[in-house]
């Protein structure tokens, strides 16, 4: 059966800490650990809502994270900036192995799989030249919770089609492919620094890689 590939989209296949060249002009030697703050609450404001079944969309959860972080960092942030800040967002770069491990897995059916919304998905895929690579979109948005629920990758499988075939989630964030994993999916784990340490939780994934350009050689 046809193997069917689904990236994540922040942190695999677009780089968050993209950000920290914009947040210079508002925190200065502070932007690399406002940008870090900036992505660990985005992601544990869609946890939490996902377990309270509290959901906003993830743009709710990403400018709830953004105002976090300048308040723990004693910074200011009026509307306007803070809505410049959310559109670079969505011009997130793509890291630089993207497009050619897109290309190198044109034999696959290749989805992108995220928290994220259509539109927003749309713009940083778009922006990036990301989008003419994969054949269609699928967005927790739909069901209105986020990853790692269960229900969000056994909603994958029926957006995908992948109903008897296998569904291959390809993320660099560990604690998503524990839950694709969890979930009854295979998972490849990108590990983009050395020095990352995947949990043991007791799922592994079926592959470990260091970059994109690597998926030939696993899914082979």
């Amino acid at each position: 059966m046809a193997l069917t590939l689904a990236f994540d989209v922040y942190g695999t296949l677009v780089d968050p800490s993209g950000m920290v060249v914009h947040l210079r002009q508002d925190a200065g030697d502070a932007a690399d650990a406002v940008s870090r703050l900036w992505r660990e609450k985005q992601v544990e404001y869609a946890f939490r809502r996902g377990l309270m079944r509290c959901y906003k969309d993830f743009g709710t959860c990403t400018r709830q994270a953004l105002q976090t972080a300048f308040r723990v960092h004693g910074l200011s942030l009026d509307s306007e900036r803070e809505d410049a800040l959310i559109q670079s967002f969505l011009e997130l770069p793509a890291f630089p192995d993207a497009q050619e491990g897109l290309r190198a897995v044109a034999g696959y059916r290749r989805f992108a799989f995220s928290n994220g919304t259509y539109p927003a998905l749309e713009k940083v895929l778009g922006h990036n030249g990301l989008r003419e690579h994969l054949e269609g979109l699928v967005s927790v948005d739909d069901i209105r919770s986020f990853k790692p629920d269960p229900a969000v990758y056994a909603y994958a499988r029926r957006a995908t089609g992948a109903f008897e075939a296998p569904l291959c989630l390809v993320s660099s964030n560990s604690w998503d492919v524990i839950g694709a994993r969890s979930a009854g999916l295979m998972a490849i784990w990108v590990k983009r620094e050395p020095g990352m340490v995947f949990e043991d939780w007791g799922f592994e994934p079926n592959a470990v890689i260091g970059d994109l350009t690597e998926l030939p050689g696993v899914l082979g």
